[in-house]
């Protein structure tokens, strides 16, 4: 796990004595992401340089060193990530006359499958989470490349006639061509999304890699508009699993489950260094560690985080799962005060604006773990894959409900519904018994007004999922770029899953991994990634994911070889923090300052109204706004960084 960072630039607008140094300077900004070691390689005469930064997983000696020519001299490598089947990978280049090694580290493996097979046959063959940047000097030509779902962050652009590229902005900033212009078109998406999702980037000119692409750039084309291209589709490949599903009875089909999952956990624990694993509690977590535990003859050190507040503390079923299971488990209960130090690091931390408030419980655990791992396994994927969230339910609810009904009529019952206040919802909801009291009834109640007109099912999932369905109204003069949506598939869960693979799983969950992780140099592995394991997902029929209203099932089923149910078997909990709370106690004057009206308008690109309107109801208490403030406020606080 690493950082990389470089520039092409056939111009020659740095001075020789400069280029190397340039390059080597960029690369100080990701120390975070890779602090034993540092390399620079370049070519003055074609303009190009490649930096590196080194967290030492595998080999840890010098032979893993970056970057990393070819035996034939041919290629230069910059790498950050882990290729996990890299010995059977040699063993194949072996087979065909590859007999000289200098160490044993997955890189060096990689670089010699390119050198053999080519780029993309090499990326194909490879099961591994990665970002890289690779020179061909023969060519005289530089290619990109991501992971098949974009676990490893990539940003390129062209500044002032200087292609440049790095694993985050913040090294971009050194070179000297750099011109850090903002995207309102992207700005715009984030206020949808909470992150700005690829292949957008926050600054003008420039783009994220999307996940399972790759990018040639000629030495004479530096100027033009490069293409990427994909080399891994997961839509094809959730379109061919739905096409040809598994055969046979569940028991069948939960044995071959099992056996993927295996061998993904399995894939995942090689490492030269303290390895161990983020357990909450909760389905996923607790399935990986399960698997862990059985494939140990030690005790697998475990980390959870607790909260005092009522319904925010999972570190309780974490406890259980742990003490069941033999763990080495390690929890921490933060405090309010704890929690709030953090929130002045988060611009600096995520480099980009990023606003999933569960960033915060995130960085906590990975600090934690910091201390006892270089390496730790994570769960997240399941609720893409095995239809985990509760969204999904209630949006083909609604739409199977409402979707019929003439649009008028869908209007007039919006109107009904935003006619109480979300204070006399509540009311009304108060005698119901509570397996049929919604939390926050009313705020549920006015957002589900705010659906009732969409067009279509897409439309519908696309502004239950936004922070501002409507960014326009907020953010002055700029139009919201678009972003891929995801093909059209069968069954609207099966799409929503896929949507969220394309979008919500890239773009936000593994953002918020990956920053916090390698902001304390710790490499996290999500092993319900495995692209075997996603494909086997795929062809499971929909009933063996969502049964019963409840998601998941075929992973319960597994866990239920493990664990008993009843250390599992609750309703669904986030991995959230009391930020409304936060918001109008401890957090008041922090959001206050960035929210002021005087402040902006001069700024001059929000709307002050719309913002004061939103936050003022949020501190009454008559609306629970703490998503759309949060997005405001951690975009406000990274602008003001970036302004001093």
């Amino acid at each position: 796990m690493c950082g990389l960072c470089g520039f092409l630039d056939p111009g020659l607008r740095v001075p020789a004595a400069e280029h190397v140094a340039l390059a080597e300077t960029m690369a100080a900004r990701l120390r975070h992401r890779g602090p034993d070691d540092s390399g620079v390689w370049g070519d003055r005469e074609a303009g190009v340089a490649l930096a590196h930064r080194r967290l030492a997983v595998i080999d840890l000696s010098p032979a893993g060193h970056q970057p990393m020519s070819s035996a034939d001299g041919r290629w230069v490598l910059v790498f950050n990530g882990e290729i996990y089947n890299h010995r059977a990978l040699r063993r194949r280049l072996e087979s065909t006359g590859v007999r000289t090694w200098r160490g044993h580290s997955d890189t060096e493996t990689l670089l010699a499958a390119i050198a053999a097979w080519g780029l993309r046959a090499a990326l194909e063959g490879a099961n591994g989470m990665f970002a890289l940047a690779l020179w061909d000097r023969r060519e005289r030509c530089l290619w990109l490349a991501r992971d098949r779902f974009g676990e490893k962050p990539l940003y390129y652009g062209r500044q002032g006639g200087v292609f440049l590229f790095a694993s985050q902005p913040s090294a971009l900033e050194i070179h000297p061509a750099w011109e850090g212009r903002l995207d309102r078109g992207a700005l715009a998406a984030m206020l949808r999304y909470g992150n700005v999702p690829a292949p957008l980037c926050i600054y003008r000119g420039m783009r994220k890699l999307a996940p399972g692409h790759l990018l040639r750039l000629p030495f004479d084309a530096v100027q033009t508009e490069p293409s990427p291209e994909c080399w891994w589709s997961a839509a094809e490949v959730a379109r061919a699993g739905i096409e040809q599903p598994l055969a046979g009875d569940e028991g069948e089909a939960l044995d071959l489950l099992e056996s993927s999952l295996r061998r993904a956990v399995a894939a995942r624990m090689e490492a030269d260094v303290p390895l161990g694993a983020f357990l909450s509690g909760g389905i996923d977590s607790s399935l990986v560690v399960a698997l862990m535990q059985a494939r140990s003859d030690r005790p697998v050190r475990t980390f959870s985080i607790g909260f005092h507040e009522s319904g925010f503390d999972e570190a309780v079923h974490a406890r259980a799962v742990a003490r069941h299971l033999g763990t080495d488990h390690h929890e921490h209960y933060v405090t309010a005060q704890e929690a709030l130090a953090l929130v002045p690091e988060l611009p600096g931390i995520y480099d980009e604006p990023f606003a999933d408030s569960s960033q915060i419980p995130t960085l906590l655990v990975t600090r934690m773990a910091r201390r006892e791992l270089t390496v730790a396994l994570s769960g997240d994927g399941g609720d893409e894959l095995f239809g985990g969230y509760n969204r999904y339910f209630w949006t083909r609810r609604i739409w199977g409900l409402t979707g019929r009904l003439p649009i008028a009529l869908r209007r007039a019952l919006a109107r009904l519904l935003l006619g109480l206040s979300p204070a006399t919802w509540e009311r009304l909801a108060r005698p119901l018994p509570a397996g049929l009291r919604l939390p926050q009834t009313g705020d549920k109640m006015h957002k589900l007004a705010t659906l009732l007109d969409s067009p279509d099912l897409r439309q519908l999932y696309r502004r239950l999922i936004s922070h501002w369905p409507e960014p326009a109204a907020v953010l002055l003069d700029a139009a919201e770029s678009p972003v891929p949506q995801a093909p059209s598939l069968p069954d609207p869960i099966q799409w929503m899953q896929l949507q969220d693979s394309l979008g919500y799983l890239p773009d936000d969950i593994l953002v918020k991994l990956d920053r916090a992780a390698m902001g304390v140099s710790l490499e996290t592995r999500v092993p319900l990634l495995d692209p075997d394991l996603f494909a086997l997902a795929w062809r499971l029929p929909p009933d063996m994911k969502i049964r019963h209203g409840q998601g998941k099932w075929a992973l319960r089923r597994v866990l239920s070889r493990h664990l008993p149910p009843h250390l599992t078997d609750r309703p669904k909990q986030g991995f959230g923090i009391p930020l409304g709370a936060w918001l109008r106690a401890p957090l008041r004057d922090w959001a206050e300052d960035l929210l002021a009206p005087g402040r902006l308008a001069r700024e001059g690109l929000f709307r002050p109204g719309p913002v004061r309107t939103t936050w003022a109801e949020h501190l009454s208490g008559r609306r629970n706004w703490a998503y759309r403030l949060w997005t405001l406020l951690m975009f406000q606080a990274w602008w003001e960084g970036k302004r001093r």
